[in-house]
């Protein structure tokens, strides 16, 4: 039965991590990679390096040195209009179809250090998840997509390393995670990643870089996440938390994610 791999990875500068990304390129072969946080404009994107790995299809929608999403594929990509979800018409979303599947590829702000609506950039965040809300309740149901992407947003209890610690914490107050579920609501996603491992299973995908020693204290969030339309999440079987990445040399803080769906 054929398969479609796709990846998700806030990477904090292609330029900058062009030989992790080739290396975990080399062990996981995705045939989609999502990219999150790539810091470059669309010209300054090292085409040339995925193409040598096999990833020879890409889409930059790239800002200079800052945001930015791409996609890398094995596959032609057919480029669809993105939906306007970020209301300061920054390089955050991207979206094309590839084997018949479309796929949202989001970058949603961190939201600052302070949860606070005085804050400028945790409105933001949210003003965005908002619009995100509002085009997916729209959105037909019954069509094969994945929103994959940094949504900086640590859902449940068993997505942060401590649930208590952190409810005051930007990406897991109760007002963030309550406007995520409203997204994932609005269009009737599944979370895969917890279909397949479901909670009390702690899942991270980013480590702080304050801490000096990331695998011995493990005060991860999972801030990246792969959801799928009913139509689609039934043949989700396999999801992969990429983190021996966030040990690499020159790491980003991120770790890929990575689910496998038939076709």
């Amino acid at each position: 039965m054929p398969h479609l791999s796709v990846a998700t990875w806030n990477v904090n500068s292609v330029r900058l991590r062009i030989d992790q990304i080739a290396r975990f390129v080399g062990e996981a072969a995705p045939d989609v990679l999502c990219l999150q946080e790539v810091k470059c404009r669309n010209e300054e994107f090292p085409s040339k390096a995925f193409s040598a790995m096999g990833l020879r299809h890409v889409h930059v929608v790239g800002q200079k040195g800052a945001h930015g999403v791409a996609f890398a594929s094995r596959h032609p990509l057919q480029i669809i209009q993105a939906p306007a979800f970020c209301p300061m018409s920054e390089a955050r979303v991207a979206a094309v179809a590839v084997k018949g599947v479309t796929i949202h590829n989001v970058y949603v702000p961190a939201g600052g250090e302070t949860a606070t609506l005085a804050s400028p950039k945790f409105r933001h965040k949210l003003d965005l998840l908002e619009r995100m809300r509002a085009w997916y309740a729209s959105a037909p149901k019954d069509r094969p997509l994945l929103l994959v992407g940094d949504l900086n947003i640590a859902p449940g209890e068993h997505d942060v390393w401590s649930h208590r610690a952190l409810l005051t914490e930007v990406s897991h107050t109760p007002v963030e995670t309550d406007a995520l579920e409203a997204v994932r609501a609005a269009g009737g996603f599944v979370d895969v990643a917890r279909v397949l491992k479901p909670a009390p299973e702690k899942l991270f995908s980013w480590w702080s870089y304050r801490n000096q020693d990331w695998q011995v204290s493990n005060r991860g969030r999972r801030l990246d996440h792969i959801w799928a339309t009913p139509a689609m999440a039934g043949s989700c079987d396999e999801i992969t938390f990429h983190a021996a990445c966030r040990s690499w040399e020159r790491p980003s803080d991120h770790a890929p994610v990575q689910a496998r769906f038939a076709l």
